[in-house]
């Protein structure tokens, strides 16, 4: 686990929460937004690990956890790398 703490603390304003990665994206308009949450969608799916995502307009909300063993796993340390990764 300690590994996992370094690994998180590596990522780019990813902050841990309630046993969650999560990070805010803002982007210009709708459109933007709903490409990002596209992109996102397909290496999620890819992965096998599918993210919690909230859209608001512009704004975008990702919560990574591992539901299998309700905490963070190195699963969801990749996901963030490649979702910060697009932009």
């Amino acid at each position: 686990m300690e590994n996992l703490e370094n690994e998180i603390k590596k990522l780019e304003n990813w902050k841990k929460k309630d046993k969650k990665l999560e990070k805010n994206f803002k982007f210009r308009d709708f459109v933007e937004a709903f490409s990002f949450i596209t992109k996102i969608a397909l290496i999620a799916e890819k992965m096998d690990h599918h993210p919690d995502i909230k859209l608001s307009y512009n704004s975008v909300d990702i919560g990574l956890t591992t539901h299998d063993i309700n905490g963070i796993s190195s699963n969801d340390i990749t996901l963030a790398r490649k979702i910060d990764e697009l932009l």
